[in-house]
């Protein structure tokens, strides 16, 4: 998986190269603009040998740091840990796994959980892919980011009520933020600026300089 994930960051900088980035206020130009190389690249660089400073002082002198006490209790196959869980990034996908009765369903929807970003380009139907003048689509966005902190704390419990039940309705939200919200949200507000269009027009002529009352004949 390492290298799967050099290789995808590679075609990554390829594909920037070849098409460059979008512009989340949804206007293209070629003009005002600044070089990758050397600006942003050093920029960038500063962000990333700060992380890579940290992690080495986490290895090289805290690795217990971020460990969990029952990985030195000596394995024992007679007997059953009373609370398997995965490391905290898995927690949220571990959740989604326990929230569905069936294994062969939870072992899908776990992975599916991951597959289901790749419909974003195909479900996103707003005309402007940022989210900067978009409101509707901003607040969706922290209420999934909410849900998926509550996801993960779910995994970390004991699988009882009313833990299984909160976990099923996040499952839930979590699928349908895909599904539902993100193409209901970008119809709406594209009816919105349909509608809004018209009336900004009509405001942009009545400004115009030959219409202004500075302009027209005196009495």
């Amino acid at each position: 998986m390492p290298f799967v994930l050099a290789a995808l960051v590679v075609a990554h900088f390829i594909a920037l190269h070849t098409h460059g980035s979008n512009n989340p206020n949804g206007v293209t130009g070629n003009g005002d603009r600044i070089a990758m190389h050397p600006y942003f690249l050093f920029k960038d660089l500063v962000t990333i040998l700060a992380f890579i400073l940290v992690l080495t002082v986490i290895v090289c002198w805290f690795p217990n740091a971020l460990g969990h006490s029952d990985n030195y209790i000596p394995a024992n196959p007679m007997q059953t840990p009373p609370s398997i869980v995965p490391e905290w990034y898995l927690l949220p996908f571990y959740a989604i796994l326990r929230s569905i009765p069936d294994k062969l369903l939870g072992v899908v929807a776990m992975f599916g959980s991951l597959l289901i970003l790749l419909i974003l380009p195909i479900v996103d139907t707003a005309r402007i892919r940022g989210s900067q003048f978009r409101p509707l689509m901003r607040f969706a966005n922290w209420v999934f980011f909410v849900n998926f902190l509550i996801l993960g704390w779910i995994g970390s419990q004991h699988p009882e009520e009313p833990f299984v039940f909160i976990g099923q309705i996040s499952t839930a939200l979590y699928f349908l933020h895909f599904i539902l919200f993100v193409p209901i949200i970008g119809i709406i507000e594209n009816t919105l600026m349909d509608i809004a269009l018209p009336f900004s027009n009509k405001i942009n002529l009545n400004l115009t300089p030959s219409n202004s009352p500075s302009n027209s004949p005196s009495n």
